[in-house]
């Protein structure tokens, strides 16, 4: 039987799980799993819900809105195995992390290529018989950069964008193409510590927790809704190169951690927060 799962965002009222749990029964659909949650302050109704049977029937989802409040969002999705395109520049360990959660059945993702502005990790990518589409930024300007970069991986037509270290900003209108399908991770436990250096800014400031972010890119510079955070503890004698290489592990571990939240449709995006199931 398929399974696929539905995701429900609208205005909170009164008995909305008998309803849609109610719909499901009637389409003869199996509740795998089911979770809730409810933003009080916001008045807004949150549920992922797991299904397993027959989806033939495209009377569901109009079932559904009839239930439930007016201006709803349903999403209705296969968990069948996601495409994703990674960009990189040249640091090896979250694409590598990647790579070999990937192949060694860590990560449910089809990994369909790499592209880098370096080709500095085109050997790695080698390695694991991916496609690497070596696109350099140099002596062209910005637009033009992005604009191949962009039809390379429309060819490839991802669920999202992974970017491992890929250390360029993108443009409103490259992240306009992607709305919440690109996932970045931050060397720094946000919102400290934004932008370059963060592990310098981190031992300037004496700090004694370091940490990283994976969020979804939006048009603020590391600002987008946060899917994943996790940190570890430094003290004194940590100099700035000991933060970087201790902070490279907490980089990788957050970043596929968070690809897995986001491949199993456990990630629902609202303003610029997340509901995490």
């Amino acid at each position: 039987m398929e399974r696929k799962v539905l995701i429900t965002d609208c205005a909170d009222a009164k008995g909305l799980i008998t309803k849609i749990t109610g719909v499901c029964f009637n389409h003869r659909l199996n509740i795998i799993k089911n979770s809730e949650f409810v933003d009080n302050s916001q008045g807004r109704f949150y549920m992922r819900t797991e299904l397993e049977g027959d989806f033939n029937d495209p009377q569901i989802l109009a079932d559904l809105n009839e239930v439930l409040p007016h201006e709803s969002h349903l999403k209705l999705v296969s968990t069948s195995k996601k495409r994703v395109v990674i960009m990189v520049t040249k640091e090896a360990h979250c694409l590598g992390d990647i790579l070999m959660k990937a192949y060694y059945g860590g990560l449910d993702v089809e990994i369909a290529a790499i592209v880098g502005n370096y080709d500095s990790l085109k050997p790695l990518a080698d390695k694991f018989d991916i496609p690497f589409h070596f696109i350099s930024h140099q002596g062209i300007s910005r637009p033009e950069h992005e604009k191949l970069m962009e039809d390379v991986i429309e060819s490839y037509a991802p669920d999202y964008l992974v970017l491992a270290k890929f250390m360029r900003i993108l443009t409103p209108e490259f992240v306009a193409h992607f709305p919440n399908r690109i996932i970045n991770i931050h060397h720094s436990f946000l919102p400290a510590f934004i932008g370059a250096s963060p592990y310098r800014q981190a031992w300037e400031r004496g700090v004694k927790i370091i940490g990283a972010t994976a969020h979804f890119v939006n048009n603020c510079l590391d600002e987008g809704p946060i899917i994943k955070q996790d940190v570890i503890h430094v003290d004194h004698s940590f100099s700035a190169e000991d933060l970087a290489r201790n902070g490279r592990d907490v980089e990788k571990s957050v970043l596929s951690k968070a690809l897995q939240l986001v491949l199993h449709e456990e990630v629902i995006v609202y303003g610029n927060k997340t509901v995490v199931f």
